[in-house]
């Protein structure tokens, strides 16, 4: 029986599977993706999401607390630099797993892990999903630029706008014409 056993050893003894999950970790927060098997990214995403809530207090302690684990300057720098003010109004699940099928060797399942505010393809679509939308009938689409040209010959100050584009389409129509002339000669 498997009671209370919640860490997964990765078939390693413990100062091996440390040093392995901690050159994960920082080359995770150096590459915001990483490719590994689903078992290890499991256990790396148990380690590192402390890590990350930690740096979000930029302090002397908490760097050598982070440092303490992940072993390496520039991955503590850029985890307290880049990553800690974007992660810093989320509560938690800092990272996504995204499973891409077996390893043609062994047949391990794979997968990538990766930083969730740093992948542009899903931080685009929740922006463009926020955008509320407006239904309305085609009579009234129509029945609106209608009304809008009657404001404007209503109203003095926004006639002068309607002026100047009519202006505008005289002189498209002249250049129109410069051109022909110069396509027949050709």
């Amino acid at each position: 029986m498997r009671h209370n056993k919640k860490i997964n050893h990765l078939g390693r003894q413990a100062s091996h599977r440390k040093a392995l999950l901690a050159n994960m970790a920082s080359s995770l927060v150096l590459h915001k993706r990483i490719n590994t098997t689903v078992a290890k990214a499991k256990a790396l995403r148990m380690y590192v999401e402390p890590l990350m809530t930690k740096s979000k207090q930029d302090t002397t302690h908490s760097r050598r607390v982070v440092f303490s684990y992940l072993k390496d300057k520039k991955a503590v720098a850029e985890l307290f630099r880049e990553v800690a003010p974007k992660i810093a109004d989320r509560p938690g699940g800092y990272c996504r797993i995204l499973k891409t099928g077996f390893r043609q060797g062994d047949g391990a399942e794979m997968c990538f892990i990766e930083l969730v505010d740093f992948n542009e393809t899903y931080t685009k679509e929740v922006k463009a999903a926020e955008k509320p939308k407006t239904r309305r009938s085609r009579a009234k689409k129509a029945e609106a630029p209608a009304a809008e040209g009657a404001a404007v010959e209503v109203a003095g100050e926004t006639a002068a706008p309607a002026k100047k584009a009519a202006a505008k389409k005289p002189a498209a129509k002249k250049a129109d014409a410069a051109e022909a002339p110069a396509e027949k000669e050709a």
